[in-house]
């Protein structure tokens, strides 16, 4: 496993170590030893999601408040999709800036993206499988988000406006500037 920094403090792209022959290909996709090491986080993941989406779909961006705060190790387990890491962290020099990578089936990096932040991505690939770890529980009360097409985050979703698929809760979401403060 490799792990290299982002300019997101804390926020880093896994690259896993990818073994190839006529048969096929295997790789560790996580050990909690090693990610210590090279990160110097001592993380317990204690919840694994997965979904699967169609070309356009978006989701995020994402986040949960107070207590229940996560960070996450995100992968596209089939297909390609662009993630997003939005750092919300009021304190930090890069408060409000976005690092955008592409994840996919034939890469298998992973960008782990720490508490503070907001998450989302959208499907570049016909369908894709998304998976991630996090870190602490899903607490509906404690979810919120910003929305992904927010003017003061000028995200490149890299897919057409006709293409876009949102939820009705995404449909809502506040811009970035329609919060006071956040609470992590």
């Amino acid at each position: 496993m490799q792990v290299e920094k982002t300019f997101l403090s804390g926020c880093f792209i896994v690259k896993p170590r990818v073994i190839k022959d006529e048969r096929g290909s295997f790789f560790e996709s996580f050990n909690q030893k090693v990610f210590e090491e090279l990160t110097g986080l001592k993380i317990d993941f204690i919840q694994d999601n997965q979904s699967i989406s169609k070309r356009g779909v978006i989701r995020g961006l994402h986040f949960q408040k107070g207590d229940f705060a996560q960070a996450k190790l995100v992968r596209a387990i089939q297909g390609e999709i662009l993630d997003i890491a939005v750092d919300l962290r009021e304190d930090s020099p890069t408060y409000g800036k976005h690092f955008s990578i592409r994840l996919n089936d034939q890469n298998n990096f992973q960008l782990f993206i720490p508490r503070g932040f907001a998450h989302g991505f959208a499907v570049l690939s016909e369908t894709a499988i998304f998976g991630y770890k996090c870190d602490n529980y899903y607490d509906k009360s404690s979810e919120s988000g910003i929305m992904y097409n927010d003017p003061n985050l000028a995200i490149d979703w890299e897919l057409d406006l006709s293409e876009i698929q949102l939820s009705e809760k995404d449909k809502g979401l506040p811009r970035i500037s329609d919060f006071r403060t956040i609470n992590f």
